[in-house]
């Protein structure tokens, strides 16, 4: 099996800020359990601020993948041979596809805290999906990788 020419991986990590709030949240838990003595109010802050910062690893961390003839976005995968063009978006135009010109079937991997986007077609007619949008930091790498696994399987 080969990959494709371009391979290209990324994960979608959770901002710094995301850890000092799970820390606040253990702190919040702390002090509603300080009445009960110094057990519980450290209990309530390790246990806190580890549960807050599952929540934030598990939603703040996707990764897109572009394997072999696949692109892997979050839990979805989907073959290259059925994605047309791409579109990077800039953070003004990636905010006008988050909101006003949004449509409700696309497949969104939304991550507010990343600026920029990859706006890919879907071409397959049993899909209604008309498109995916797609938070990355790479957007123009991410373009370039799915359409050499689209050149190299096709």
């Amino acid at each position: 099996m080969q990959l494709s020419a371009t391979p290209y991986e990324e994960r979608l990590t959770a901002p710094r800020s995301w850890w000092l709030i799970s820390f606040l949240v253990g702190v919040s838990f702390a002090l509603i359990l300080l009445p009960f003595g110094t057990l519980p109010l450290l209990g309530g802050l390790v246990g806190g601020t580890a549960a807050a910062a599952v929540v934030a690893s598990a939603y703040g961390s996707p990764r897109i993948r572009v394997v072999g003839d696949s692109l892997i976005a979050g839990e979805a995968k989907i073959p290259v041979a059925v994605l047309g063009a791409t579109e990077v978006l800039d953070a003004e135009e990636a905010r006008a596809w988050r909101t006003h010109k949004a449509d409700t079937r696309a497949f969104l991997l939304l991550r507010a805290y990343i600026p920029t986007a990859l706006r890919v077609e879907v071409t397959d007619p049993q899909d209604p999906t008309p498109y995916l949008y797609l938070s990355t930091r790479e957007p123009e790498r991410l373009a370039a990788a799915i359409e050499a696994a689209r050149t190299a399987h096709a």
